[in-house]
Parts: C-alpha cells; structure tokens; sequence
C-alpha cells in the first residue's frame, strides 16, 4: 500500500496492484489481519483459525463506522472514487478526521479464511449468520469495539446489515442496509443465487471441488447473473438501444478477466440461503435507513411483503433512489452520491444508544 503526496487533499492510494484517487489524504488506509480461534460454524463444524482481514481509516477513538461490502468485493472496494471518495474526505458525510472507519473482508471473501486457501470443498458451507458472526467477532474481540456509531453495507452488506442489527441489537446506533429487503431469500433473489450454484456444482471440471483447473462454469455463470440483475432497465437500455449494441454488451460481459475461484464463488453465493430476519425485525433498536434503487433487479420495490415489514422496524425511514437513465440497477447504491445527503443527515440526528 502507498500514500503519496501526504497532506494534500486528493492523493492516489494503491494496493495489490490498483490505485485510486481519495480525499481522506491524512490517513493511510491501515490494513490487518486479526485471527478468530476455535470458530464454530451454524451446523456444528469447527476450524480451529479463521483469519479475518480488514482495512482502517483514522483514529480508533473517534466514532466507529463500519462498512460492509458486497458479494464479489472486499473492504478496500470500499476505498473506490464513487464511494469512499464520496464519504470519508474532509467535509464528507463519513469525515475520517472525526470517524474510525473499518472495513472487513467478509469471510470467504478477500484476505479472510475461504475455501482456496487449501481446503477446497471441506471448507464448512458457511451462511451469512456465520459470516456476521464472524465479523462481530473481528469487531469486538480484535479491534476492541464495544459499541459503534453506523453500521452501512450494500447488497450482501446490506443484508449482513439486517443481520448484525438483530443478532447484536445494543451494537450500533445506526445501521444504513442498502440494495437489500429484510425478507427471506426467495424468489427471483434466490433463483438467480441457485443458478450460479448449480452452474458450478453441474460442471463436470468442477470434480466435487477438488479441480485442478478452474472450471468455466463459474466465469460464465457470474456473467450471465451480473448481466440479468445489474445495470437497471433504463441504463442497459441506453448502453445497448439494439440488438448488436446488445451482442456487443454480453460479449464483453463473457471475456471479461475472471480470477476468481469456483468454490469461493459457490460458497458467497450458497451463503444466503440462510437469511431471513423478517420474524425478527422487532430486535432492532437502532436507527434505520434503508437506501434501495427503485430500479433494483434483486429487490423491487413493489413488494408487498417488505412493505408490511418495514412497519414493524421503530425507528424507519428509506430513501428510494428513482430510476433513470443515469441510475444502475442492483448497483445503483454502489455509487454514494446518490444517497450521501441522506446518510449524513440520519447519522447527524439519530441518538445514541450507548449512553449511560
């Protein structure tokens, strides 16, 4: 990792081979690994180590915010323009002068313990309770935080934000779950999540997960989901108004560079098949902000059954981004200019629940 031109307010960071431009320019972003022992898993398995890697950003006695990235990502995606650079600059809603942010590897994602790190497919068949639990543990036990400001992720983020608000309820004062419902995986949500699964698991290179070259199923499967559950319809409508425009579109989506794993693949997206807090939402004692696209392929909005659910929840407000031609779908949340106003003004007026 690289920091240059200290003390100037855009700088560029680099790490494992990427750079970006960032506005948080007096903090090197801090990169760790903290090691959870004799880790059980939901059905009962064990491993005796599960590495648990994470990025920081300012002063661990400032207000902890903490950042839950997506499926296919890591904590240090979060570094990226559209986002950190929208939220942890001086003046930004998540100032890093003021705030310690944290950003966690999920596990099976990143730097953290996943299956391609030798054990292949007896690698226990984690859901997302154990990945939030996980990083519960990396939190409280690692990094020593007893109580934080904002807990905020995007698409499974998001959903491990549902999660954390009900498993540790006195944990955090805000949480802001983006590009996610808190209903029970299902539906369009889930079957798109099997396809991928059964893509891989189907594969005859696949050899029960003990391959010796990475089967092709999983690149093209990936494609073919990020295809049919991103972009929003307007925006691949303008980016692909005919038929070759369209050709041109999925082609690209095909070749495009693959170097992830197909077991890791297949374990991140098994991993939901556990989540449904809807029975729970009255666990929540934290301020809610719930940021979706109104455009989102994964969770439309029109769904009568999240829409009972929100009014269980005491502290609710949502943020429904409209579609056009400039949002992206499922990814449209990705991007915090389209919300970074309303994640200031909730973290500014939302109490504290820590007080004694």
């Amino acid at each position: 990792m690289k920091l240059l031109n200290i003390g100037l307010r855009w700088v560029m960071v680099c790490w494992v081979g990427a750079c970006v431009t960032a506005s948080w320019a007096q903090y090197t972003p801090q990169p760790g690994v903290w090691v959870a022992r004799d880790f059980t898993f939901h059905d009962g398995s064990t491993l005796p180590e599960v590495k648990l890697a994470y990025t920081t950003l300012g002063d661990p006695k400032n207000p902890a915010i903490v950042v839950l990235h997506g499926t296919n990502d890591s904590g240090t995606s979060m570094l990226r323009p559209d986002f950190g650079g929208v939220l942890f600059g001086a003046g930004q809603p998540f100032d890093a002068q003021h705030h310690f942010i944290v950003l966690p590897d999920a596990l099976g994602a990143g730097r953290s313990s996943k299956p391609s790190d030798g054990l292949a497919a007896r690698f226990p068949s984690y859901t997302y309770q154990d990945m939030v639990t996980a990083t519960h543990r990396l939190l409280t036990q690692g990094l020593g935080l007893t109580h934080v400001r904002l807990v905020i992720g995007n698409s499974m983020g998001g959903m491990h934000t549902w999660l954390m608000g009900i498993l540790y309820p006195d944990f955090a004062d805000v949480l802001i779950p983006m590009a996610s419902l808190p209903i029970a995986m299902s539906g369009r949500n889930w079957m798109m999540r099997k396809f991928i699964v059964d893509a891989i698991r189907n594969d005859p290179d696949y050899q029960g997960g003990f391959y010796k070259t990475q089967p092709k199923s999983a690149q093209y499967a990936n494609a073919i989901y990020a295809l049919a559950t991103n972009g929003g319809a307007n925006g691949i409508q303008k980016k692909a108004p005919t038929r070759e425009l369209a050709d041109q579109l999925m082609d690209q989506a095909l070749k495009a560079p693959f170097t992830a794993d197909a077991n890791d693949t297949l374990y991140r997206w098994n991993a939901a098949r556990d989540f449904a807090p809807e029975p729970h939402l009255e666990r929540i004692k934290a301020t809610v902000l719930m940021i979706n696209s109104a455009d989102d392929e994964r969770n439309p909005p029109e769904l009568i059954q999240a829409q009972k659910a929100f009014a269980r929840i005491k502290n609710f407000s949502i943020h429904l981004i409209p579609a056009s031609e400039e949002t992206s779908g499922h990814g449209t949340t990705g991007q915090a200019r389209w919300w970074a106003v309303q994640a200031k003004a909730v973290l500014e007026r939302a109490p504290r629940l820590d007080r004694r």
